[in-house]
């Protein structure tokens, strides 16, 4: 468990450029997420109040997971997901589910809300001197709106490309944008599933950003599970990262940033 605190060896490779992971990689998602809801509700409270009182917070949330069990084809549209969520409310409540657009924009608009990891933008400033760095992503985080537009040339939004992380449609149209190879872009991400499998499958190097208050991933890691995205052990082995770090100043120092 301590070897993934410690500062790995130099990469025996300089890639040309690197793709990166937003959501859990930058910043913690789920407490922007949380307050995003809370501030729709408040405005659904005053919009739409019959709305919100069908469908407080756990209601919603739980309808919004059925939209997602039931609207496959969208699985790479978290936007389109959420926004039929509350046409589906509206609906259900008899109020109008034209306000879906207004609702949406308000959650979407606190989702850019982001606090970034304390590493990040110190790393951040290095690696974007060194390398161009290419957002991708199956979140809907706006570079401009989270400041991201200081380093980053560009995102790939799973939304954009109609696939999602893992798929490797998604990992070869960053490398097309970036005009590299995929074996002389490095990938660098929090999910070991979407992120290091993904990249992996597209022929891409990996880091994966394994940091220390990701209890449940240490603990899955330690017990062998490594499919920490879906908490279940594979049958054979799997390829390993090329590299772990603890977080972005570490792979700074890694790639000699």
């Amino acid at each position: 468990m301590s070897t993934l605190l410690l500062l790995p060896e130099p990469m025996a490779f300089s890639p040309l450029a690197i793709t990166l992971d937003l959501d859990d990689t930058l910043w913690p998602i789920a407490p922007v997420i949380h307050q995003a809801e809370r501030v729709l509700n408040h405005w659904l409270a005053e919009h739409a109040p019959a709305t919100a009182a069908m469908f407080p917070l756990p209601r919603m949330r739980e309808l919004r997971r059925q939209v997602g069990e039931r609207e496959t084809a969208l699985a790479h549209d978290l936007g389109a997901l959420r926004r039929i969520t509350l046409q589906e409310a509206l609906h259900a409540a008899g109020e109008d589910p034209g306000l879906a657009e207004a609702a949406f924009d308000i959650f979407i608009a606190e989702r850019q809300k982001v606090r970034f990891f304390a590493d990040v933008a110190s790393a951040l400033d290095r690696l974007a001197a060194r390398w161009p760095v290419l957002g991708l992503s199956n979140g809907n985080a706006d570079l401009r709106a989270t400041g991201l537009d200081r380093w980053l040339i560009g995102c790939v939004h799973a939304q954009d490309c109609g696939v999602a992380k893992p798929a490797a449609q998604i990992f070869e149209h960053a490398c097309q944008r970036l005009g590299l190879p995929a074996q002389r872009v490095l990938h660098v991400g929090d999910d070991w599933h979407l992120d290091v499998l993904g990249a992996q499958a597209a022929g891409m190097p990996t880091v994966w950003v394994q940091r220390p208050e990701d209890a449940k991933a240490q603990a899955a890691l330690a017990a062998g599970v490594l499919n920490v995205s879906l908490s279940q052990p594979f049958s054979q082995p799997l390829p390993q990262p090329h590299h772990t770090v603890p977080d972005l100043l570490a792979l700074a120092e890694l790639l000699g940033a």
